[in-house]
């Protein structure tokens, strides 16, 4: 449908978005602000496009992962290799409210997509730039890629036994927390463009490491202060706030997760266990006696089936959960009941069932309109309908290979 304004809503509907960005966190931010309404043209080189294509799962040799991280998308083709495919790219970035890039700092140069050029060409346009070291570093040129920014930022090294090695996480984590964050500093920049009426444009600097890093609070104070590092708790917090948190296997195998951060919420495991209530009256009692806890605990549970813990759990007040997979996710009532789990139909594959739009608007939501396009599927609608080139031009840019 080349008509997008009648499927088109949300609290972003209007806002004009271009990424010449590839893979996880670039398109994660322009996504989460295309979920919300947003016009994203997503830059693609032609042939094997974004990478992210051919990532990830597949049905009968169809990547999946990307019929999600394009979804409501619109796909172009461009080659910046040449100089006439930079000029398209300058009438994007004229075009655009935010342009989102992921190049490192020396091919923006190049390509005329630093902040300098996107100023010059567009001077209300947001830029939020994200690279692996930040474009102020003296690694600006150097490669990065998530994992090594969760490895930078402390993260890996709070992750794991003590016993064991670091951990990454089974999924992009640094990429999707840097989208996150990119979003939310677009967000930002947009709300200073539409109260500040001496606005000139802004440009968003964030490297890989550093959201992962703004999250986790403490760990610079307590150096500094302290002179000592955190290290690996297994499934506790390094600076645990709570006498119980751990992951315990039932009597039938599954794996629950109990989390107890008050001292109220930690008596109530003390209750449920039949331990003297007056040996765990303090915060004080209560963390010297964790490992006690802890043990007790995972006998308890190891003796029952986990729906007999969670149904004592939850008249215990004791906050628990099984460790949900994809499989528990799909068939949670909760899930169902905040209807975060959306089917849309997909040229491919027919009805797919994917994440909804999250986080949740009441009264202007956003809505799923498409799954990820084909390569290249929208060079008509953007370069012929948003930029206004004729058909002569589009057919000559198609000839040379540009697009």
């Amino acid at each position: 449908m080349d008509d997008h304004t009648s499927t088109r809503q949300g609290q972003l509907a209007g806002l004009k978005v271009v990424e010449f960005a590839h893979v996880v966190a670039g398109p994660l931010a322009g996504g989460m602000l295309a979920d919300q309404g947003a016009d994203v043209v997503h830059v693609e080189p032609p042939g094997d496009g974004d990478a992210a294509r051919a990532m990830g799962p597949r049905r009968d040799g169809v990547p999946l992962w990307f019929k999600v991280a394009g979804r409501n998308k619109r796909s172009v083709t461009l080659d910046l290799h040449h100089e006439t495919g930079r000029e398209v790219a300058r009438e994007l970035v004229a075009w655009a409210d935010v342009v989102i890039v992921t190049l490192r700092a020396g091919r923006l140069r190049a390509w005329g997509l630093d902040w300098e050029a996107v100023h010059a060409l567009n001077p209300r346009a947001i830029l939020l730039q994200i690279s692996g070291f930040g474009a102020t570093s003296s690694r600006a040129d150097a490669p990065g890629f998530g994992k090594m920014g969760e490895a930078r930022s402390g993260v890996v090294h709070l992750t794991g036994f003590p016993d064991g090695p670091p951990v990454h996480t089974g999924f992009s984590h640094g990429d999707a927390v840097t989208g996150l964050m990119g979003a939310f500093a677009v967000l930002a920049a947009l709300h200073r463009r539409n109260t500040d009426p001496d606005f000139d444009g802004e440009w968003i600097d964030l490297a890989l490491f550093e959201p992962l890093y703004r999250l986790v609070e403490w760990q610079i104070i307590a150096y500094d202060q302290l002179g000592t590092a955190p290290e690996r708790a297994g499934n506790q917090l390094a600076v645990a706030p709570a006498a119980v948190i751990n992951t315990y296997r039932s009597a039938d195998d599954d794996w629950l997760t109990v989390t107890s951060a008050t001292t109220r919420s930690v008596r109530n495991v003390v209750r449920l266990l039949g331990l003297p209530d007056a040996e765990f009256a303090t915060v004080e009692q209560q963390h010297a006696g964790r490992d006690r806890l802890d043990a007790a605990l995972r006998e308890w549970v190891a003796g029952r089936p986990s729906a007999e813990c969670l149904a004592e759990f939850e008249r215990a007040e004791v906050v628990a959960s099984r460790v949900f997979t994809a499989a528990d996710i799909a068939a949670d009532s909760v899930y169902a009941e905040r209807e975060d789990i959306i089917t849309v139909d997909d040229p491919d594959l027919g009805p797919v069932r994917m994440q909804a739009v999250i986080p949740h608007f009441r009264r202007a939501p956003g809505a799923v309109w498409r799954t990820g396009p084909a390569l290249g599927e929208d060079n008509a609608v953007v370069y012929g309908e948003w930029l206004g080139m004729d058909d002569k031009r589009l057919a000559s840019l198609e000839d040379d290979g540009v697009i």
